[in-house]
């Protein structure tokens, strides 16, 4: 058997319950949450019991699902199943930091509330939108890209996917380009145009905020969405980096299958990077953890 990657969810894929079954089952994911809650009281409860309205705004979605994220994945630790390298998806990044020992728990938590008050205010004053382009390649979609004002590819999901940020305006005319060239293209229901220049303040806050963070050596590899590659040099210019930078999620997997992963589970919220491992590569296992009966169904 080849090496197993955790991998943790991104934004977009919660839910009101999520992590509700782990909390109840694991005493290890009932200490996230409860370290949550003694941060950012109530976090749980908008985790278990919160409107999608409320879920849905960026200051609660990023707490609410690094903390089911990291619950899951000290499921499966305490399951007896634990990875050989680790990656996240956009603020997944952040819990996988976290579950490598890089940061504490409360640290990457403390740290995860932050970015989400500081994407959420640069979101307000810097408004964009965000499409996903499909059924064209990468390339062509950085060539209608490079067509319009303020308009970036964001997020490499799969050989076939690419998620692009740009401006309120350019937005509808985007996607009708990608219609002319063959592709599809639809517009997310997102409050911000993350991973781009959109997010320069953001980036900024947070590196001032990280002045006072001390970043440990990771017990296990973690892979960055900036580079696709295991971190190394300085974690606080990743970390800072990852909030204006396009997230590599094609590359990642591929540069985890070339260094011998062949197992993939997905922890947290939802199964959508199962998904895209799957499109980038259908010889690979790929398993979502988002509950206890995940956990007992793994075929490892």
């Amino acid at each position: 058997m080849g090496k197993i990657a955790f991998v943790f969810s991104g934004q977009g894929a919660q839910y009101s319950g999520m992590g509700k079954a782990m909390y109840e089952a694991y005493p290890s994911a009932k200490a996230v949450f409860d370290m949550a809650d003694s941060v950012r009281e109530g976090t749980s409860k908008q985790c278990f019991e919160g409107t999608a309205e409320e879920l849905c705004q960026t200051v609660n979605t990023q707490p609410c699902v690094f903390a089911a994220d990291l619950a899951a994945a000290y499921a499966l630790k305490e399951a007896g199943i634990t990875p050989d390298c680790v990656a996240g998806f956009s603020l997944g990044e952040i819990a996988a930091l976290a579950f490598s020992g890089m940061l504490t728990d409360e640290q990457a938590f403390r740290l995860v509330c932050r970015r989400g008050e500081l994407m959420d205010k640069a979101a307000k004053e810097n408004p964009g939108a965000m499409a996903a382009v499909m059924k064209i390649s990468p390339q062509a979609t950085e060539e209608i890209c490079a067509k319009f004002d303020k308009t970036y590819p964001v997020n490499y999901n799969s050989p076939a996917q690419t998620v692009v940020a740009t401006t309120s305006e350019n937005a509808e005319a985007f996607c009708a380009a990608v219609k002319e060239a063959g592709g599809k293209a639809k517009l997310l229901a997102v409050s911000g145009a993350f991973h781009s220049p959109f997010m320069a303040q953001a980036a900024e806050g947070l590196e001032e905020y990280m002045k006072d963070v001390e970043f440990s050596e990771p017990h296990t590899e973690v892979y960055s969405d900036v580079t696709a590659l295991p971190y190394e040099g300085d974690y606080k210019a990743l970390v800072k980096a990852q909030v204006e930078s396009p997230v590599k999620w094609q590359t990642i997997v591929e540069n985890m299958i070339a260094d011998g992963v062949d197992t993939f589970i997905e922890v947290g919220v939802g199964k959508t990077l199962t998904g895209l491992i799957k499109r980038i590569n259908a010889d690979v296992k790929a398993f979502k953890a988002e509950t206890p009966e995940d956990i007992a169904k793994l075929e490892l």
